[in-house]
């Protein structure tokens, strides 16, 4: 029956094909292909926010984060020699972003001529596309220093390449976003939530400048230029800071009024890409400890990032009015593998019972007795106790929606601006033009939020103690863990001074690692090779 039914299909019948869809190169030059290749853009914010390597190269080498027990990439934490121009994160950055420059680079380049278009919508998606190629090209030069500078579409293959000047890039940079910001949508959030707005490029424009400002490229009015585009972003768009932080990186809150910019994902995993995949590394090894196994309320324990003692004992030492060491920190573990144990790590008893429910694991931040340890029915986890496996763990980017407990491509936003961000770079950008007293209240908005309820006025700081140590110690208590601090700490100077002193394991770091290397291939694909693109010194 079933040879019967093949002989009945023609061979040509089986091996007709229907196209179904024929995007070719012109398809782009039409209104939903502009649009189409504006999103692709988009999608390359993906490569950087809320992936592995995004956060590798931000947090890992920090003086706020050393490495956990687990991971293959720990040589970016030592700053060994295994950190070289095969590292697969800077090949990636590398490539996935310039893939993203020339997506921008074609829309801006086709836009004049695409038909069937407001000239307002044309004028937006160009000025979109600009912003995101000024973003892209403002995190490779400081991670890389001079840099191949594309402004117009790739459209055939070429090895004809050379590293522009830092001052080059950043005239690029600044030009793209003062010639996008006239014709952005003129809002906080976008009515299309997740599109680049006015207030987007702003914040980035502003940073742009107080970054420029200590590089190379500085000139005397970088930080005068930075102020009034932080200043436009708290002023003009209905930015409010949320009254209690640990509201702002509630799961279920991504979108609220102080995000200014957040890189979109989602649980469609046809759609998400890889994921945001924040969620798995600054989790401690808690699915294995008695009452305990892995659960989507708790993640998947990747270990990968462990705070310092500098961030537990200096960053978060007031925890009596400063409301962020409780806030950004998960405290407690309910047990959901209910029976009798013996303990691990609490040595102040022998054996644990646990409900379902019952509090299994509590980590109190400081070092409580084992005499009152010895009362609890539960397993303590002091500082004192802490191991790369055991920790306290970051709970922001916790993603207790995945489906499953093994799912690695979470579908929380990734919130890339946000306007405490916004006060501190305003703060430290009045602070290099010697406005004290602005600065300090600029921080003070921000402390004031963190406080414990009726603890504000303890939170305020005064005049005489608004210098740098506070912008550099304010910025990690309020960003820990949002991508920032590394690019913070070369901004200042201050990478490798700081990293010796608070970050043991980075044993290796030098001079030479304000920069990252150059992938190889890279080089090997432009002509001349090394000649004519030569690789940062050091590596």
């Amino acid at each position: 029956m079933g040879a019967a039914l093949f002989a009945g299909v023609s061979c040509e019948g089986i091996l007709e094909e229907d196209v179904v869809s024929n995007i070719g190169n012109d398809y782009l030059n039409t209104p939903a292909g502009l649009n189409d290749g504006l999103h692709a853009a988009y999608s390359s914010f993906r490569a950087w926010y809320g992936t592995e390597r995004g956060n590798n190269f931000t947090v890992f080498g920090t003086d706020t984060y050393t490495n956990g027990a687990d991971g293959g990439f720990k040589f970016m934490n030592f700053y060994t020699s295994d950190f070289d121009s095969q590292n697969a994160h800077v090949r990636e950055i590398w490539d996935q972003f310039y893939q993203g420059i020339n997506t921008a680079n074609a829309v801006i380049d086709r836009a004049p001529e695409v038909e069937g278009l407001s000239a307002e919508i044309k004028a937006r998606r160009v000025a979109e596309a600009k912003f995101i190629r000024a973003h892209h090209y403002f995190i490779l030069v400081q991670l890389f220093g001079p840099i191949d500078l594309q402004l117009s579409e790739s459209v055939v293959p070429s090895n004809e390449v050379s590293r522009a000047p830092v001052a080059d890039v950043y005239a690029a940079i600044i030009n793209d976003l003062q010639a996008a910001i006239p014709d952005l949508e003129n809002v906080g959030q976008s009515s299309d939530y997740g599109r680049a707005t006015r207030a987007t490029a702003e914040h980035l424009l502003g940073r742009v400048y107080l970054t420029k400002g200590t590089s190379e490229a500085a000139e005397n009015d970088d930080f005068a230029n930075a102020e009034p585009l932080l200043q436009s972003v708290i002023d003009n768009y209905g930015f409010s800071l949320l009254d209690n932080f640990g509201d702002v990186h509630a799961f279920g809150n991504e979108v609220n009024n102080e995000v200014v910019f957040a890189v979109q994902y989602g649980r469609n995993q046809l759609t998400n890409g890889g994921g945001n995949n924040s969620h798995v590394f600054f989790l401690m090894e808690y699915d294995v400890q008695p009452g305990m196994r892995r659960d989507t309320q708790n993640g998947r324990p990747f270990k990968r990032y462990m705070p310092t003692d500098y961030t537990y004992n200096v960053i978060y030492a007031d925890r009596e009015n400063d409301s962020r060491y409780e806030n950004s920190f998960k405290h407690v573990y309910y047990s959901n593998n209910p029976g009798t144990f013996n303990t691990t790590f609490d040595d102040s008893k022998d054996q644990v019972t646990f409900a379902a429910g019952d509090t299994a694991i509590f980590v109190p931040g400081y070092e409580m007795s084992m005499e009152e340890r010895a009362q609890k029915p539960y397993q303590v986890l002091v500082p004192s106790a802490y191991t790369e496996r055991l920790f306290a763990t970051m709970k922001k980017h916790m993603d207790p929606g995945r489906v499953d407990l093994t799912q690695f491509e979470g579908g929380r936003d990734y919130i890339a601006f946000r306007l405490a961000d916004t006060y501190l770079l305003l703060a430290e950008a009045q602070l290099k033009q010697d406005k004290i007293t602005e600065a300090t209240e600029n921080i003070n908005v921000v402390r004031r939020r963190a406080a414990f309820p009726g603890r504000e006025d303890q939170m305020e700081i005064t005049p005489a103690e608004m210098d740098m140590e506070m912008i550099i110690e304010e910025r990690a208590r309020e960003l820990l863990g949002e991508q920032q601090r590394w690019l913070d700490l070369k901004r200042w100077g201050v990478l490798v001074e700081r990293v010796t002193a608070h970050n043991s394991k980075a044993i290796g770091i030098e001079d030479y690692h304000v920069l990252r290397p150059i992938p190889q291939n890279q080089i090997d694909r432009a002509e001349g090779n090394e000649a004519s693109f030569p690789q940062n010194p050091g590596y």
